[in-house]
């Protein structure tokens, strides 16, 4: 609170001298230094979009004339401009009119005004201007100083909310598999020569081919896989199954023209009901689904054998056109493939970008050196492959340059409209100025950064305990400028993760709220290193003003 005293010659008590009042009237202007102000708060400082101030004027008893009137009117000045409040009126009890009444007795007035954030008003100061009336006779009362100001430490928050690239599923190493398969006849072991030459095996010995032939491809892992169609007996299928995986693991090298190595595996899986399910799935049998039930209700292979078997008619055709293709063993070789690295993704972008896929796109404009760039690839990869995290993308470049109109359009194209999109909608809100339509968006989205932003939300109108609990444990300065502005300055000195000039800034603030002048003297030696400008800029600064 600043408590300000008024001199002699204030309010009516000069007027009543000026007018030649009776001498027991004038002699009441020695009562003026009883006249005190309060003043809320004693600095200054931007709360959301306003610079709010209490003003409380308490009048002694035998001051305020029962027939005067005062107009006192509050006014900013700063530099070479000054912003006036409202004026306020107050009159005696003896005088005819709507005022407020101020007692012969003595009163207090309290007032609520606002003034608006303005360049300059960071080395500002309050003063209260007014004029005294009696008898018709009027007399400016002489101006009293009652507040410095401005504390702007809100404007420290970063204002364009949080929001985030889509990522690319560019995969640095694909994992891959070929592979061919030979089929056997009905209750066979044997591998009939044309199996070997059956175009299944040669798509496998020409890929195998590439593998060898390509330094990117590194084989990881070989094997065979031998089934039984699950017919005739679990038991007799197990067996049978064995020895398709021995013919197989013995063709293996008139399959790849090569001698199977010693880590080759050889599996023998029986009787291949996961087999006979995805072919029932594929297929359009007419009792497919209660097919499908059978084995979902059973998992006993005799019991679902002879349930099938019961459905004679759809039997017939699962004899002739399902249980073949399960007679067969397969040749699988695992393969890792050394995708494009970054430099030589950057290359293509230049030399060959029609080559790239809508993740080697996304890739490379994610490590693209500048904005121009990075939109000139999502633009491609929104044209090839009508990419909505292109789109997106785009978007949040719109954002960082703080053009919303431009991000809602590519917004509007976006199809995959998720909880991201939710965010990046109120950010659009956000630098638009409407904070409520933001605010909105943010709650539907619920992701980290919404709830940063709602914070943000809370710090820009002013609400400084809810933004301090709303971005606690979320990254970024926010925190700490919500923290500071609530008083929890332990918590704001937690908050700050890194050591930027504004970071640095805020150290400083925190450190002269607690009253330690070596931690401002530290912290504002450390801006300057960093940021000549926002040192400068800390001369002005109010928060410092002891420490000057």
């Amino acid at each position: 609170m600043m408590k300000n005293t008024l001199k002699i010659v204030f309010f009516c008590s000069a007027v009543l001298a000026a007018v030649s009042c009776s001498k027991s009237i004038a002699e009441q202007m020695k009562l003026a230094d009883k006249v005190s102000i309060d003043c809320t708060p004693e600095v200054l400082a931007l709360v959301g979009d306003k610079i709010p101030v209490d003003l409380t004027v308490t009048y002694p008893k035998g001051y305020f004339h029962p027939k005067a009137m005062l107009e006192l009117t509050p006014v900013l000045v700063y530099g070479d401009g000054s912003q006036t409040g409202p004026t306020f009126t107050y009159q005696g009890e003896k005088v005819m009119d709507n005022f407020k009444v101020v007692s012969s007795n003595g009163g207090t007035v309290r007032e609520h005004f606002d003034f608006e954030f303005e360049e300059g008003v960071e080395q500002a100061y309050l003063e209260l201007r007014g004029v005294a009336s009696y008898n018709g006779k009027s007399i400016p009362v002489p101006a009293v100083k009652v507040a410095d100001g401005t504390i702007l430490t809100q404007l420290m928050a970063r204002p364009t909310g949080s929001f985030s690239f889509k990522k690319d599923d560019y995969q640095a190493v694909l994992h891959e598999q070929t592979e061919g398969q030979v089929m056997y006849d009905y209750n066979s072991a044997s591998i009939k020569g044309s199996e070997l030459r059956s175009s299944s095996i040669k798509e496998l010995q020409a890929a195998l081919n590439e593998i060898a032939s390509n330094p990117r491809y590194t084989v990881k892992g070989t094997r065979v896989v031998a089934y039984a169609s699950p017919e005739g007996g679990q038991e007799y299928n197990a067996k049978l199954s064995d020895k398709r995986a021995e013919s197989a693991q013995k063709a293996w090298s008139k399959v790849t023209g090569e001698k199977a190595p010693d880590d080759l595996e050889v599996r023998s899986i029986g009787q291949d009901w996961e087999g006979f399910k995805e072919a029932i799935e594929k297929s359009d049998l007419q009792d497919k689904d209660l097919i499908l039930r059978v084995l979902s209700m059973y998992s006993d292979p005799a019991v679902r054998e002879n349930e099938i078997k019961n459905m004679s008619k759809v039997y017939t055709e699962i004899n002739k056109n399902v249980f073949p293709e399960l007679r067969r063993a397969r040749f699988i070789t695992e393969v890792d493939y050394q995708n494009f690295t970054d430099e030589e993704l950057v290359t293509l972008s230049r030399q060959a970008v029609d080559v790239l896929d809508e993740e080697g796109l996304l890739r490379v404009a994610s490590i693209a050196d500048n904005d121009k760039r990075k939109a000139e690839l999502y633009e491609k990869a929104v044209e090839r492959f009508g990419s909505d995290r292109a789109r997106f993308n785009l978007a949040v470049l719109a954002l960082n340059d703080e053009r919303p109109d431009a991000a809602a359009r590519y917004l509007d194209a976006v199809k995959d409209r998720d909880a991201d999109w939710q965010n990046a909608e109120g950010v659009v809100e956000l630098q638009r100025g409407d904070r409520q339509a933001a605010a909105g968006w943010f709650r539907k989205a619920g992701t980290p950064e919404a709830k940063a932003n709602l914070g943000l939300v809370d710090l820009l109108d002013g609400k400084y305990d809810a933004a301090a609990r709303q971005l606690k444990d979320t990254e970024g300065l926010n925190a700490a400028v919500a923290s500071i502005l609530a008083g929890r300055l332990d918590e704001a000195e937690a908050a700050i993760r890194c050591n930027c000039a504004q970071a640095e800034y805020l150290r400083a603030i925190i450190a002269a709220r607690k009253g330690d002048a070596a931690g401002v003297s530290t912290h504002l030696d450390a801006v300057r290193q960093k940021d000549q400008r926002l040192y400068e800029q800390s001369r002005r600064d109010i928060e410092f003003a002891k420490y000057r």
